[in-house]
């Protein structure tokens, strides 16, 4: 059987059935993800009772693992860590702020995989936002102000020790095996708008929280800049609202949309396994 691909109606997305994650994927079914992966950039494959090994070997599929800096791994495995929530936790709910994963590093992941063991019946959508239809709806003015601007990308707002997910967020009693350190305060430079290393499309990459200033731009400018082109990235009409199902696995491009996390289920456990794949190598 081959893949049947429906599309959303939405600014991206499309759900994939036809295929069996629980054994390898033949080269044939991979190209068709793969193609259809940078077409629609979030792809979910509902009805996948998929093992840890499984998840594993999906994502190698794609590329090499990437580095997950600053959340441990699940016990026994180095390339998969768990999103969870307990029913009782009262800290606010883990990325729930627009980003694109991990960019602060020098070679950025290509994308993410996040499986769904736990899902509660209502509430902890994930938002994606285009950012390939963001710049291309992008007003002329506010583009003139980004092209050719670097951005500064660094974890230090989330992940210091003093930052959103350090020492005190970690009293606070988050399951979530973060590792917040003053690793975090490195500083790495991407543009602003650039070309998707394999489709060549121009999109914005990033977003305030992880970008933390404009290279040789003052900061009181630079912020400012910042905060309306985030006030543009994340609108509805760039938006897919994805809806959780158990043995869902989603896959997104972190080059081509950002994402965040929703509440609205408190009072449920939560529990999701992701791994991720790093950077394309040509």
């Amino acid at each position: 059987m081959g893949l049947n691909i429906k599309v959303t109606d939405q600014a991206c997305g499309a759900e994939i059935t036809g295929v069996n994650l629980t054994k390898s994927l033949l080269e044939d079914e991979i190209s068709a993800i793969r193609e259809a992966w940078l077409k629609h950039h979030v792809l979910s494959f509902p009805n996948q009772p998929m093992t840890d090994d499984d998840l594993e070997r999906f994502t190698l599929s794609f590329g090499s693992f990437g580095d997950d800096p600053f959340i441990a791994p699940i016990p026994g495995r180095n390339n998969i860590v768990a999103v969870k929530r307990t029913a009782d936790e009262k800290v606010p709910v883990f990325a729930d702020n627009w980003h694109t994963d991990w960019s602060f590093q020098k070679n950025p992941p290509a994308g993410t995989c996040l499986f769904g063991i736990d899902i509660p019946s209502e509430g902890g959508d994930t938002l994606f936002a285009n950012q390939h239809l963001a710049l291309d709806k992008m007003p002329a003015d506010l583009r003139k102000k980004l092209e050719g601007k670097l951005a500064i990308h660094s974890a230090a707002l989330p992940y210091s020790s003093t930052g959103g997910y350090g020492d005190k967020d970690r009293e606070m009693g988050r399951s979530m095996d973060i590792r917040a350190s003053d690793e975090a305060l490195a500083k790495q430079l991407h543009p602003i708008i650039r070309k998707h290393p394999e489709t060549d499309r121009e999109g914005v990459f990033g977003t305030f929280g992880y970008i933390i200033g404009i290279d040789g731009m003052e900061n009181q400018e630079a912020m400012k800049l910042l905060l309306e082109l985030a006030a543009w990235q994340g609108q509805e009409q760039f938006q897919y609202r994805h809806k959780w199902k158990k043995n869902m696995l989603v896959m997104w491009d972190n080059r081509s949309v950002l994402h965040k996390a929703t509440g609205g289920y408190q009072g449920h456990n939560r529990l999701l396994h992701r791994t991720t794949i790093g950077a394309y190598q040509a």
